[in-house]
């Protein structure tokens, strides 16, 4: 929900727009007044000049309303109120009123621009009551219709840009967890790997320096090829970034055909994985195929960061335009590990949005039989559309 302050959406105007508002109204105003300048002689020419400069003032006032558009809406009912109560003239100095008004609603201060326009219709009042012994009452009703109409389309302008900007604030949030989520499962996956082979050689070394240099060396390897990927996969993910006009990133997504790349990974850390495939596997949709890719990729991590397990298996099953992804392995139980029967991390919590974002579901938690289960089901009819080359 906006807070109030959010609420208050300024109009998208600048300078030059505010300018040209206040010149066109001077302008307008200023032609429906030249009839002080003809004719016989109603008034003082020092009187008209002033009135003039009342005029300019009160249309002037609007070059401020983007701004401070109560400021500008009370400094301009007041400089027209004195015009009215000066000039022998009705001239159309109103209309700055009427569309200080709309400004001030339109900047989501209804309040403001009610009280403003009730001040003007009691002076308006008064004002006949005085001069004439009478309300106008057709004059009063008049301007009555007119300052509602304008709030009432203020406040429509207003409500149109706060939903334009809760919709962009939406989408921009989406994105952002988006690609949180992309570095997530790029960055945590490689990392993690290279956590456990990194301690793997460190141990061999400080253990044994002669006889565990080989083993060393191959855990640095794996290191080495790992932090090469995490930075190739890296620069493909923050290519979609990049600034209109720059060359779009061409590396393809990733998806189960790269699946047996997870598994040597997950093999040179020490891990045994095992890919059971039924039913229709792939060619698959896009969406599907990179999230399917993800979730194992994720899920694998998991394993290598908290399981201490031996091996893991990924069972691939497709059949009634469904992917139905799980990954078990048998490393220690709930009882063995707590932290893992907690709340869902940013792993599990970014798998099943993942999963949500086609339609699909997930769920993780601990196997009957010891062990880790995640299990995802993905829709593959509802992203057809999208299937094609990979970009």
């Amino acid at each position: 929900m906006p807070s109030p302050a959010r609420s208050r959406l300024r109009l998208p105007r600048g300078r030059a727009a505010d300018a040209a508002l206040a010149s066109g109204l001077f302008l307008v105003v200023g032609l429906g007044t030249l009839r002080s300048l003809i004719g016989a002689r109603e008034e003082p020419w020092a009187v008209t000049s002033a009135n003039w400069v009342l005029i300019a003032v009160a249309c002037g006032a609007l070059y401020f309303s983007s701004r401070r558009p109560v400021a500008a809406a009370s400094v301009a009912a007041l400089v027209t109120a004195v015009y009215y109560v000066t000039s022998a003239y009705d001239g159309p100095l109103l209309l700055a009123v009427v569309v200080a008004l709309f400004l001030v609603a339109a900047a989501g201060r209804l309040h403001a621009a009610v009280v403003i326009a009730a001040l003007c219709l009691i002076g308006t009042a008064l004002g006949t009551f005085r001069g004439n012994g009478d309300v106008n009452q057709v004059a009063l009703f008049m301007l009555t219709g007119w300052f509602v109409a304008m709030i009432t389309l203020g406040g429509l302008r207003h409500s149109h840009l706060a939903r334009a900007r809760e919709t962009e604030e939406r989408a921009a949030t989406r994105e952002r967890l988006r690609i949180a989520r992309e570095l997530h499962d790029v960055v945590g996956h490689h990392l993690s790997l290279i956590n456990v082979q990194s301690t793997a050689a460190l141990r061999r070394l400080t253990k044994d320096p002669a006889a565990g240099a080989d083993q060393a060396t191959e855990a640095l390897g794996a290191v080495k090829d790992a932090s090469r990927e995490a930075l190739r996969e890296l620069r493909a993910t923050l290519g979609v970034l990049r600034e209109a006009g720059e060359a779009a990133p061409t590396a393809p997504a990733p998806g189960l055909d790269r699946i047996g790349e997870l598994t040597d990974a997950a093999g040179a850390a020490g891990l045994a994985v095992t890919v059971h495939r039924t039913g229709h596997t792939g060619p698959l949709p896009v969406e599907a195929d990179l999230a399917a890719y993800r979730i194992v990729q994720e899920s694998l991590t998991n394993v290598a960061r908290h399981a201490r397990a031996t091996r893991a298996d990924i069972h691939l099953d497709g059949e009634d335009g469904r992917l139905a992804v799980t990954v078990t392995d048998d490393g220690r139980g709930p009882a063995a590990d707590p932290a893992r029967t907690g709340p869902p991390g940013s792993g599990i919590t970014g798998m099943r949005e993942r999963a949500r974002a086609l339609g699909g579901d997930l769920t993780a938690g601990p196997a009957p039989g010891g062990g880790f289960t995640v299990r995802a089901t993905l829709p593959l009819a509802r992203t057809t559309a999208t299937e094609g080359p990979r970009r």
